[in-house]
């Protein structure tokens, strides 16, 4: 991480901060806070009061080194922060709590060698904190006010049943990381049954209309409803409380909750209950029965929309954004003109919460200009979901008519554990469409379809709204090396340019943004090329260049092999070379069955299985990596044995089938696969052993493979997954050496 220039637009921040420098005798000032002082969660009063709580939370070792100070933003200018401070004594001035949070990070990475991530930290810090690097106090401004994260699917791909254990240290790492708008779907269920309640809907009628949590992200997206089970009462009012509770902390940090607006989503036979109503019905959505939709030009709709906003006030506190995606994926407006639908919708929002922005997907051709045109573009904002997958992107002013959008990646989808992103479209585009002339670029936005992977592009993508100038990336990752193992070492640096080059070196010149799946999660074919429907079908860099990343990590000095940052490099690293393999040796094994060759057929599927295997057993070294854990998230919520089931299957139906046996045959099935422990070595070796013995007897009794019901065998593995382990197993270094030795032996 280089040098950050200092700014002498900072003079505030600089002169709240030389309070501190006061005499020891002398009484604390207001606005500062010491992270010793008792200001815990529950009592934080102001944002150095939240911020201190947060770095005891993070750095229980050494927050009592620490000063927060909060200073006011300079008319004109974005958040900002200043780290100053001797040894063993540092002060974070900031606009928000956020903002010193992001200080505290650049703080720890530019002068410790050390940061904090949500896929693994190092934290190898001297007993007392040195004074900023280089003797000058760190000073930064963002460069844009909008710096959203999370996608509308977070919910359902990261984790439905994550706790609020979970959700505390997110909202810690996503403020260390400068967001300061965040995504919250939680708690929308209890929200849309509180409010039909008063639209002539019973308890139980709402409760089956709405999804099991899973699934709930795209009953919110409009996309279905009512699958795969019907909601209890104690799981809306847990859920309620967790969301209240997120969008409490989140403003606490100084940042701003993002909530589901109302744009006319409404339970079946609304109509009926409510004389005059005007519905526009949606059909299915892969064999799933999508909500209708009620006409906003409408006084019902009004009417409708008014208690959403004043019941979520009332459950969630109120916002300045809220997202709303009219007619998503396939939608219909019927006889309803589009614009005069997004003005009634407009309309609503700006009637409970005056001023308020209303957020919108860039996806596909998402937001169409009928909508954009048709609204006060003051009040939107469009977070692109494709900045940099497609080349033909190339003029988001044109597109959208001047609408501000913030700049965006989506580096996997379902949660594919491919590792990788296209970074140097962030290096090129970023800031050459941020400071073109006539520019409507307003932020960024990290939208992953799940959270909690892919360190590196999480710590680069973060870090483009608080930069200055062109990113030079060969230097960027050789730095990351360094603060990411805690020194440097010249295999780290090795290792992080192999995989600059590879997997981080990819671009939208393929019209891809995510990285190519390993076919071991694939439903069983001598032909497959991917395990999604909708992901890459060939690899997006050669998987031999890939390799030599995992040798340069083994051989890295043992003393900074002691973090969790290292550990959870070293596993996606040899994850990732064992998973290309599959690549290479499925038209191994399909040659050998053309050709009739059994001795070959046979040892190169064992070969297949052994991967399998060794791949489930790297991965359960982890603790973020294991299906159990995940499964036990989901029945932990459950009242009763019954409801734990029920929301198990909804768990595991999500990365396996995803829906009913008609959306998994429409091309649902596998959408989010994962390298898990449980899931590796569960469902999907039992797929491939099946298919292979199937294969073998075919090749015996010189016949035609007989036709496998993958639908029928995958749901009953989900109901019956058998024994899930939900603690960590095995030495991750020492597997990583196996999956290395294996792949030199198998070239």
């Amino acid at each position: 991480m280089s040098p950050l220039p200092r700014r002498t637009f900072l003079s505030a921040l600089a002169a709240t901060a030389a309070i501190t420098s006061a005499s020891a005798c002398s009484p604390t000032p207001a606005d500062s806070v010491r992270s010793r002082q008792k200001a815990g969660a529950a009592g934080a009063t102001g944002p150095a009061e939240a911020a201190a709580a947060a770095a005891r939370r993070l750095l229980p070792r050494h927050h009592s080194q620490l000063t927060f100070v909060t200073a006011p933003r300079k008319p004109g200018h974005q958040d900002a922060f200043r780290v100053s401070g001797k040894e063993g004594a540092i002060t974070i001035s900031g606009t928000t709590a956020a903002t010193q949070l992001t200080g505290l990070h650049t703080y720890l990475k530019h002068s410790t060698d050390s940061h904090i991530s949500w896929a693994g930290e190092q934290l190898d810090l001297p007993e007392q904190l040195p004074a900023p690097a280089g003797g000058a106090p760190l000073t930064r401004e963002a460069n844009t006010p909008h710096r959203f994260v999370l996608n509308d699917t977070n919910d359902g791909y990261t984790g439905a049943y994550n706790d609020w254990t979970y959700w505390e240290r997110e909202l810690d790492v996503l403020a260390l990381h400068g967001y300061n708008e965040v995504l919250i779907y939680v708690g929308a269920d209890a929200l849309y049954h509180r409010v039909f309640q008063e639209f002539g809907y019973g308890d139980e009628e709402l409760r089956k209309w709405i999804p099991s949590p899973a699934h709930q992200p795209w009953w919110l997206l409009q996309n279905m409803s009512a699958f795969p089970y019907p909601v209890s009462r104690q799981l809306l009012d847990k859920r309620a409380e967790l969301g209240r509770r997120i969008a409490d902390r989140v403003r606490q940090l100084g940042m701003k909750p993002v909530f589901p607006g109302y744009f006319g989503t409404v339970p079946p036979g609304f109509a009926g209950k409510n004389p005059g109503a005007k519905t526009v019905p949606q059909g299915d959505w892969m064999g799933l029965a999508r909500p209708d939709w009620l006409d906003p030009r409408t006084e019902h709709f009004a009417r409708v929309a008014a208690a959403f906003y004043r019941t979520q006030d009332d459950m969630f506190g109120a916002s300045t954004l809220y997202k709303m995606d009219l007619l998503h994926e396939g939608g219909s407006a019927g006889d309803v003109p589009v614009g005069a639908a997004a003005k009634g919708v407009e309309k609503a929002l700006q009637a409970a919460h005056p001023g308020a922005v209303w957020v919108i997907l860039g996806w596909q051709k998402n937001p169409p200009k009928a909508i954009v045109d048709a609204v006060d573009k003051s009040r939107m904002l469009v977070v692109d979901g494709i900045s940099d997958r497609f080349p033909t992107i190339t003029d988001r002013e044109k597109d959208w008519n001047n609408t501000p959008y913030t700049f965006g990646s989506i580096w996997n989808f379902g949660g594919h554990t491919a590792l990788g992103a296209n970074t140097p479209d962030w290096a090129a585009l970023y800031e050459k469409w941020r400071t073109k002339s006539g520019s409507k670029l307003r932020g960024v936005c990290l939208m992953p379809e799940a959270a909690d992977n892919n360190p590196a592009a999480f710590e680069l993508f973060s870090e483009l709204a608080w930069r200055e100038g062109s990113l030079d990336l060969a230097a960027w990752f050789k730095e990351w090396s360094v603060v990411r193992y805690g020194g440097a070492d010249r295999h780290a640096a090795a290792a992080w340019d192999v995989l600059r080059r590879t997997a981080y070196g990819t671009t939208r010149a393929d019209s891809w943004a995510e990285g190519a799946e390993g076919l071991y999660g694939a439903r069983p074919s001598l032909t497959a090329k991917k395990a999604a429907s909708w992901s890459p079908e060939a690899m997006r860099y050669k998987p031999a260049d890939f390799e030599p990343a995992l040798g340069h990590l083994l051989e890295v000095a043992e003393k900074l092999r002691g973090s969790s940052a290292y550990r959870r490099d070293l596993l996606d690293v040899a994850r990732q070379a064992l998973s290309n393999r599959s690549r290479v040796l499925l038209p191994q094994i399909k040659k050998a069955y053309d050709a009739k060759d059994k001795a070959a057929f046979d040892r190169l599927t064992r070969v297949w299985l052994g991967h399998i295997d060794l791949l489930d057993r790297l991965v359960a070294t982890d603790s973020g990596h294991l299906l159990g854990s995940w499964v036990a998230q989901a029945r932990a919520w459950g009242a009763d044995a019954k409801e734990q089931d029920e929301l198990a299957y909804d768990q595991l139906s999500l990365v396996t089938v995803w829906g009913n046996r008609a959306g998994a045959e429409g091309g649902l099935h596998d959408y989010a696969n994962r390298e898990w422990a449980g899931l590796v070595g569960g469902l999907y070796r039992l797929r491939w052993a099946t298919y292979f013995k199937e294969l073998k007897a075919a090749l015996d009794e010189g016949r035609a493979p007989k036709k496998i019901d993958w639908f029928a065998l995958e749901d009953r593995w989900i109901r019956k997954p058998g024994q899930l382990a939900t603690s960590p197993t095995g030495d991750t270094y020492r597997l990583a050496v196996e999956v290395r030795d294996r792949l030199n032996a198998t070239r």
